[in-house]
């Protein structure tokens, strides 16, 4: 109790007050500031997007002005350079589809085999060293999986299949597999750590081993992740360049036949961009169409990838 002669005792709240007033009338400028060099950012991003768009769209019509989209499309001969000239994109697309198959074939269990391992099974000292080391390899350069597909991978096929050309798409697939493992396994393990304990706990309450946890509990619930990592990898093996241009050759060819050379849509814009073929002319135009068209495909991809992510993501 105080006595009638005492005084209350100071606090700071009054002398902070002042500060506090400072604070908000400082933040406001801070705050702006951010504010606008984020939707700057956002819309550097936004113009190079449209930019290129643009780009593609417009010099694609320099090429669809001679050459009919019908032919394009639905032709099975890609002659461009010879004679007679032959504009039927099938054969590139079915290389870079064929190369894109394999990879993911590779990368899916592999990638998913590792994610399960260090959301389910690693221990939090194992997983801070594993995960970093299996993500070095996104940093090789993609020039030195070329070469290793090239040099030391298809000299061990070649001991398997001796009927197997040097420039083939199964060494470029295999490789590339092993370049997307990483992303694969990344992204799926982020989802699976996602998924709530409490559903692992019910889960061994009822008797379930780790392995069933893993498979019929954590996967179904991260499904939406999994999925949305393999079409993101998927569209980086349809976008890859110096693998398939080193190690899967420049034959244009509609085949499902991996032991044979193919050409891909990007090693073909890596052929046509060394600046042999006259600028203008309608061989020169068709980089710009087949671009068009990859660019279209990996849009398509990311777009789906984002409505199943949407569509099918457990919210808990």
């Amino acid at each position: 109790m105080l006595s009638r002669h005492q005084n209350p005792p100071k606090t700071t709240v009054g002398k902070s007050l002042p500060s506090l007033r400072r604070v908000r009338k400082q933040n406001p400028l801070g705050e702006r500031a951010i504010q606008r060099l984020l939707l700057t950012c956002a819309l550097v991003s936004v113009f190079t997007t449209i930019s290129i768009v643009i780009m593609l769209v417009a010099q694609a019509a320099g090429f669809f002005s001679e050459v009919s989209i019908l032919e394009f499309f639905t032709g099975t001969k890609w002659t461009p350079l010879f004679q007679p000239q032959h504009f039927g994109v099938l054969p590139l697309v079915g290389g870079t589809l064929l190369t894109a198959s394999i990879a993911i074939l590779v990368a899916l269990p592999l990638g998913l085999a590792s994610a399960i391992y260090l959301s389910e099974y690693a221990k939090d000292k194992v997983r801070r060293v594993v995960k970093p080391l299996l993500e070095i390899l996104v940093g090789v350069p993609t020039v030195v999986y070329g070469y290793f597909a090239l040099t030391f991978v298809t000299p061990v096929l070649r001991n398997i299949f001796p009927n197997m050309i040097v420039f083939n798409a199964l060494s470029a697939g295999l490789v590339m597999g092993v370049m997307i493992i990483p992303m694969v396994s990344s992204l799926s393990e982020d989802a699976m750590i996602a998924v709530p304990r409490s559903l692992r706990d019910a889960a061994y309450g009822l008797g379930a081993n780790r392995l069933e946890v893993a498979t019929r509990v954590v996967m179904p619930a991260a499904v939406s992740g999994i999925v949305a990592a393999c079409i993101l990898a998927l569209s980086r093996a349809i976008g890859e360049t110096m693998i398939v241009a080193i190690a899967a050759g420049s034959t244009p060819k509609l085949t499902l036949n991996p032991l044979e050379s193919i050409q891909t849509m990007t090693a073909y814009i890596v052929q046509i961009s060394l600046g042999e073929t006259p600028h203008g002319t309608t061989e020169y135009y068709t980089i710009y169409a087949v671009g068009l068209l990859l660019f279209v495909m990996t849009l398509l991809m990311n777009l789906f990838s984002q409505w199943f992510v949407r569509r099918y993501r457990e919210k808990y």
